[in-house]
This record gives structure tokens, sequence and C-alpha cells, in this order.
């Protein structure tokens, strides 16, 4: 009888285990998550590419496109996901930088994306149009494997090399110790999930926007 009092009847047990599962998974996928942003090889490091994409959402991103463009005279940079009334001269002030004409004449600004999503579409035109078939893309590092996920499912073709950009705000090595970037990289973690289930699928790209909505920081 005193066994009896401590065993749980099937039916709750199921359903404890039901909402204690998904959680424990989700929790285990977060860590691996944060732990392993994607990288480049080390061949892709150095290997050209015909162009370097930035995904706006933080001046270190633009800091580091701008890098990698003059460290590459055959690259072409396109900058996805610029507000309508941003033009490149308001960039190289916000940035205090002052290009030469021939390094400007290689910057285009893509003012169509609003969200991830947006960012893959957009590019992928912009790409096709210009013939390119290598792009090094530029985002923050715990927006990169969703980046790379959605580029990889519009432009399957094209060689993608991530270049994550580590910001210094975003504490990524001890980030359970930080309550503002544990909630990014969880709420980053399941864009990510929905991202995934979405293409796997077959889901169009524009159906899930309602679902989670695209707040990239």
């Amino acid at each position: 009888m005193a066994r009896s009092l401590f065993r749980l009847p099937a039916r709750p047990a199921l359903v404890v285990a039901g909402v204690l599962l998904p959680v424990l998974a989700w929790s285990m996928g977060l860590v691996w998550y944060a732990a392993a942003p994607p990288e480049p090889s080390a061949e892709d490091a150095t290997r050209p590419v015909d162009a370097i994409v930035v995904l706006t959402g933080g001046s270190a991103r633009l800091r580091a496109g701008l890098d990698l463009l003059e460290a590459d005279p055959d690259a072409e940079l396109f900058i996805s996901g610029v507000p309508a009334a941003v033009t490149t001269d308001d960039l190289w002030r916000a940035l205090d930088r002052r290009p030469s004409a021939a390094l400007a004449a290689r910057v285009t600004l893509g003012h169509a994306a609003a969200d991830t999503l947006g960012n893959a579409e957009e590019t992928a035109a912009w790409a096709r149009a210009r013939g390119h078939t290598s792009l090094r893309v530029v985002t923050a590092a715990y927006h990169m494997r969703r980046a790379v996920l959605e580029f990889h499912h519009v432009m399957p073709n094209r060689r993608l090399v991530p270049h994550p950009v580590y910001p210094p705000h975003v504490k990524q090595e001890e980030w359970w110790r930080f309550p503002g970037t544990a909630s990014l990289l969880a709420g980053e973690y399941t864009k990510y999930l929905v991202a995934l289930a979405r293409i796997h699928l077959g889901v169009s790209l524009r159906d899930s926007v309602s679902v989670v909505k695209d707040l990239d920081p």
C-alpha cells in the first residue's frame, strides 16, 4: 500500500513525460546552438569569393564587411536589409570611413529585405543578376546558423562561406550567466527550429512569417 502512494497513475506520468521530454530536448539543442556557431573551414577562410554579403543588424557586421572588401580587390559587397532612406554616404559617415571611389563602386545596398527570409531572397536575386556563385556571409554568430540555413535553401547551388561576427554585448562564451544573451540565443534557436521545420515540410518561405515574426537585433 505504501509503495502505491508514491506511484503516479499511468496517464499523469505520460503527461509529465510528454512535457518534460520536449523541454529537455529543446534545452540540449540550445546548448549545442550556443556552443557551435558555423565557422569557415581553414580552406574557405582564405579562398576567394565572388561577393561578400552583410546582413544588417549592427555596425560590427558592416565594419567586418568593409574590411573583407578592402582585403579582396576582386570581390563585391552587398548589404542586405538597408532601410530605404539610407544611402552609402550615410553608411560612410556612420562608420567614420572614407572609402576610395573605386572601393565605393563595389558596394551595393539592398533595400527590400525586412527579415532573414528577405535577406536570402534579396541576396539570391542580386547574386543571380551579377552571376556570382560564391558568397561570404557576414552576420552575428548567434544568427549565422539560421542565416546559412535560409541562404542554402534559396541558393542551393552557390558556395556559402560563413563569416561570423561576435558583438561585444553578446556574451557568447558564458551565455547562461547573462539573461540578455540567454534570451537572445533562446529566441534565435527557436526561430532556427521553425525555419528548419518549415523547410523540411516544404512550406512556402512566406507562410511561416505570421507564426514567428523575425526580429533580428
